[in-house]
């Protein structure tokens, strides 16, 4: 992580702190930039979607490569984005079911437009998660960039 991303991070934890109102955590998690093709492998099963930022367990956040948090304001607010997932795991407030998937999206992506509108800049972000639904209560999350699901993983 190069020192201007490692103080972006630092900064918008602040403000992912600050805004979704989860206590600050122990540790900052590490980004690492990759390569879109390594994200759609990793994350969505090597099905096609449109993957920007990705935390699986553990703590290192994935970005694609194409992003620049550092120079965008929209490229940070993924960013920011996946900090707030990361924030919502260190809380261990949800479960691991589809619902909690849901609620965890809905919460990132409030986060992140409040942090944009911050800025003056405005993304629907609803439409990422259109087609994002659960199949029965207590099932489990559909698959990122599955065959009609048009949800972005984070």
């Amino acid at each position: 992580m190069t020192p201007a991303l490692a103080e972006l991070v630092s900064v918008l934890m602040s403000w992912a702190v600050q805004l979704s109102g989860y206590p600050a955590p122990a540790h900052l998690p590490e980004v690492e930039l990759v390569k879109h093709q390594w994200l759609i492998e990793q994350a969505c099963g090597g099905q096609a979607c449109k993957i920007q930022g990705w935390l699986p367990p553990g703590d290192r956040i994935y970005l694609d490569e194409g992003l620049d948090p550092v120079a965008s304001t929209m490229d940070s607010s993924v960013l920011l984005h996946e900090l707030v997932h990361y924030l919502q795991r260190e809380s261990g407030r949800f479960g691991d079911d589809c619902s909690a998937a849901i609620d965890k999206e809905r919460e990132a992506y409030a986060t992140q437009r409040s942090f944009l509108a911050a800025y003056g800049q405005h993304a629907p972000m609803f439409i990422v998660m259109h087609g994002l639904a659960c199949g029965s209560t207590g099932g489990t999350p559909p698959t990122p960039g599955a065959p009609g699901n048009s949800a972005a993983p984070s």
